[in-house]
């Protein structure tokens, strides 16, 4: 018994680690954009391969080869690619580039609207029906968005506008990432499935910018220092962590200590960065926040 509770206290810690290290490293990429001036495209292509790669070398030495037998099956080939293009690389691609236009705490609280696209999606499904708690997290999140945005007055918008156009669509990737790749996931373990797809979606966007076309003469000690940060913490760790705490909770409990990703992104952003947000636009945070844990602990029967 007492085993078992050392257990759980070691799920909650990797799971507040985990989700402190994505909204740290969400804050830490704004100041990469908007401060050392790094290529979002860049930037996204090379986090997305470096990550990849070592969460595959972690699957490798808990699986072996079976990492590698992902590519002997044609189905799940033709799976991998799609979340690895439509999924991993479309939510990484659309938060950072919505964090490059307002910030971090913003890009993470619109993405969290994800959820409700999903209530959207089960329910037209007929996967799940209408309920007091889908209707709930509804108002909760049209009325957080609209005091987040508008800072209660409708005549004058907090967040510029294109930060608005990718943060929604960020939360349309999100939901996709979410619900599509549950065959998936049925079959390969979560390391090896997103390991593939963020080496897949990062090869990808490395058409669009070489990794090697940057020039590192314009950094400094500080910029080097937070790239790392944010590929090795704010990505890779943080990723690995939230999952590894799976297997000492439930779902929904990893799910309720992971809004503590918007917190942190929130206070980072306000002591570090200096970032400020109306009184009305703090209720509309709490509103967001409410959604995720209506989301996560509220069961249906």
């Amino acid at each position: 018994m007492a085993q078992q509770h050392q257990k759980r206290w070691f799920g909650y810690l990797l799971v507040i680690i985990g989700a402190s290290f994505w909204g740290v490293g969400g804050t830490v990429s704004q100041w990469l954009f908007q401060h050392a001036n790094v290529d979002v495209t860049w930037f996204v292509a090379v986090r997305l391969m470096i990550s990849g790669l070592l969460l595959l070398g972690i699957a490798f030495i808990s699986e072996g080869s079976k990492v590698f037998h992902i590519w002997r099956d044609k189905q799940s080939i033709t799976q991998i690619l799609i979340y690895g293009l439509l999924g991993m690389l479309a939510v990484q691609y659309t938060f950072m580039v919505t964090i490059s236009y307002g910030n971090a705490a913003v890009a993470t609280l619109l993405q969290y609207l994800g959820l409700i696209f999903i209530i959207f999606y089960l329910v037209i499904r007929k996967v799940t029906k209408i309920g007091v708690k889908e209707i709930v997290a509804v108002l909760l999140a049209l009325s957080g968005t609209f005091l987040l945005l508008t800072n209660g007055d409708v005549e004058n918008l907090q967040v510029p506008k294109l930060t608005i156009v990718w943060g929604l669509l960020s939360a349309l990737a999100l939901a996709f990432y979410t619900i599509y790749p549950v065959k998936l996931l049925a079959r390969w373990s979560s390391l090896t499935v997103v390991g593939w797809a963020m080496f897949i979606g990062g090869v990808a966007l490395s058409f669009f910018h070489p990794p090697w076309q940057v020039d590192f003469s314009t950094w400094t000690i500080e910029t080097h220092l937070y790239f790392g940060f944010a590929v090795i913490f704010g990505t890779m760790l943080a990723f690995w962590f939230y999952i590894d705490s799976l297997r000492y909770l439930q779902p929904h409990e990893s799910g309720l200590l992971g809004t503590l990703e918007p917190l942190t992104a929130l206070l980072t952003s306000v002591v570090w960065l200096h970032i400020t947000f109306g009184l009305w636009q703090l209720v509309g945070v709490v509103c967001i926040i409410l959604m995720v844990v209506v989301v996560s602990v509220v069961k249906n029967k």
